[in-house]
């Protein structure tokens, strides 16, 4: 027996949780599919255990996209204080780090109880573990074969995240489905990752292995970004969050600019030591650094560390200066989805509707949060984001949306999207 439904959410993370919830409580019948056996188990390990939940200095400029624009009305429809405030009617305490990022205290449980005590309240309907086989059009409704059965609905909505960390049950699907439908999907990459050397161009730091140290670091070229945030050197290369920030906008072949202190302000201390002290470099460059960072630097370029740094010519102080606020490694890759926290890319926002994240090319479904082409920052952001395309998306769904979005839709989109034959690559997608 087929069941009737208004909408089915594809995904039972941090989006598709939030969506099915308040589609719910609108009054709308909502049934809520995943094929992991655990209930978002990326809010359960977000933050160390407490779940950055958002990020009180939310703006679009926090965002990375093709289509940078496209996330303005959602953030500006459901913001930080939105979700601070369902925190507060679920009596969740909460604090704030440094840069505004906001999290549990009790730990990310809490959150993760909270959405489902939502879906409750609207009366969601949540089958788990249920694997979706296809999901086709078929008239003026959206048909789909699952595991428990065939389902009919209104609307269908994708929320099955990205590849990042395939060990919890990240997969392609919603990039297959939103293929099959037609959409054009962003290469999806690793973002929010730490960034590798290649083996041999790395012997000379892998000692530096566990030095933190906060840094200016640039990357990226359109759009080119520049972060201040704490350096992690480890044994195959970059971490901490200054890289992973910058993982987000790097690419392959591209040179980071790190800076490890102001040339100018470094130049003017080592000359300052070099007329009033009596101990070495290395120990003035130690004041200055993290010991072992110094040593290794004052290596690289040629200096003896054990040099009276009066004893140095202003020149080799100067090209001391200008190394340390301007290395620029070139990483050879990175450590790839199964540290990556978040996936950059995803399904082409141009081919949505940013007020209400539904497909301008099918009618009836809608893609939200990380599968979609928006990433965010470190920091609660990509959070922000579930959040926020998730409300956008579960306010816009209702009787005549469907029809209203058809009716503004060509003869030619309208038509393959509506096709029914299972072997046309365009009308939907079947998982394996």
């Amino acid at each position: 027996m087929t069941l009737e439904i208004d909408a089915v959410v594809i995904g039972a993370g941090a989006a598709g949780l939030m969506c099915a919830g308040i589609a719910g409580q609108r009054g709308l019948r909502v049934l809520l599919i995943d094929h992991a056996t655990k209930l978002a188990e990326k809010i359960r390990i977000s933050g160390g255990g407490r779940c950055n939940f958002t990020n009180r200095a939310t703006t679009p400029a926090n965002f990375l996209s093709e289509n940078p624009a496209f996330c303005r009305s959602a953030l500006a429809g459901y913001t930080p204080d939105d979700f601070i405030a369902l925190l507060g009617r679920h009596r969740i305490g909460w604090h704030e780090k440094h840069k505004g990022q906001l999290f549990c205290d009790e730990g990310s449980s809490r959150v993760i109880d909270m959405l489902v005590r939502e879906c409750d309240a609207g009366g969601v309907v949540r089958w788990q573990p249920c694997a979706v086989h296809a999901v086709r059009r078929t008239g003026d409704a959206m048909a789909l074969e699952t595991a428990r059965g065939p389902v009919r609905a209104t609307a269908v909505v994708v929320a099955t995240g990205g590849l990042s960390i395939p060990q919890l049950g990240a997969s392609d699907f919603g990039y297959r489905l939103a293929r099959g439908f037609g959409h054009a999907v962003v290469e999806p990459r690793p973002a929010l990752v730490p960034l590798t050397f290649d083996g041999a161009g790395w012997q000379p730091f892998a000692a530096l292995a566990g030095v933190s140290c906060e840094v200016r670091i640039d990357a990226g070229v359109k759009p080119r970004c520049s972060f201040t945030e704490d350096l992690l050197f480890t044994h195959r290369g970059l971490s901490g969050p200054a890289v992973l920030q910058a993982s987000s906008y790097w690419r392959e072949g591209e040179s980071l600019r790190i800076a490890f202190a102001d040339a100018d302000a470094l130049r003017t201390a080592l000359f300052a030591a070099k007329t009033g002290s009596r101990r070495s470099v290395g120990n003035e460059l130690a004041q200055l650094l993290p010991q072992r960072l110094a040593q290794t630097w004052l290596r690289l370029t040629g200096i003896d560390g054990q040099t009276p740094i009066r004893a140095l010519r202003d020149k080799d102080l100067g090209r001391l200066a200008e190394h340390l606020s301007r290395w620029e490694p070139t990483p050879c890759g990175s450590e790839g989805w199964r540290k990556a926290e978040v996936t950059a890319g995803g399904v082409d926002t141009r081919e949505l509707d940013s007020r209400t994240m539904e497909s301008r090319r099918v009618p009836g479904l809608y893609f939200i949060g990380e599968v979609v082409d928006v990433t965010g920052w470190l920091g609660g952001y990509n959070f922000q984001w579930a959040w926020a395309s998730a409300a956008a998306c579960a306010r816009s769904i209702g009787p005549g949306a469907s029809r209203s979005l058809a009716s503004r839709a060509s003869p030619a989109v309208t038509g393959a999207a509506e096709r029914t034959d299972p072997a046309q690559p365009d009308n939907g997608c079947d998982q394996n």
